[in-house]
């Protein structure tokens, strides 16, 4: 396994992804939400990885649209957006914006772009379990 660093942009939100695969090996997307395209977001998970996310008291906001079930994780001192997190049969899932990772320059700057449109609870849920990780949230 290796761990790669990452923050936001003034460094109060910390992050920690942990993956065996190496950067060319990962899959990077992009959302076609009005949220992630106004935010030039490139997400991946590994879900034999894990992703944790450590926060400055007061630091770490969270925001919910669309279905309501995800917290779309962002600093509330600088605005990055860092990653999303959703709970899932007890447990918590989630991805990360590689733009916040310190390899950020290592990925396709223009993944594929990927339309949801449509997907009801239960389709989208079951389409990030295939993708999405654990993930930690200390804040």
């Amino acid at each position: 396994m290796t761990t790669y660093p990452g923050s936001c942009h003034c460094g109060a939100v910390k992050i920690t992804f942990t993956s065996a695969k190496k950067p060319e090996e990962m899959r990077v997307g992009r959302c076609a939400c009005s949220f992630c395209r106004r935010h030039g977001a490139r997400t991946m998970g590994d879900p034999a990885g894990s992703v944790e996310f450590r926060a400055a008291p007061d630091t770490l906001s969270r925001y919910r649209f669309g279905l309501g079930i995800t917290d779309y994780l962002l600093c509330a001192k600088c605005g990055a957006y860092v990653g999303a997190v959703m709970p899932d049969d007890g447990k918590a899932i989630g991805i990360v914006n590689v733009n916040s990772l310190d390899i950020r320059d290592t990925f396709d700057p223009a993944p594929p772009l990927h339309h949801y449109d449509g997907e009801d609870e239960e389709r989208r849920r079951a389409r990030r379990r295939k993708f999405w990780m654990p993930v930690t949230i200390i804040a």
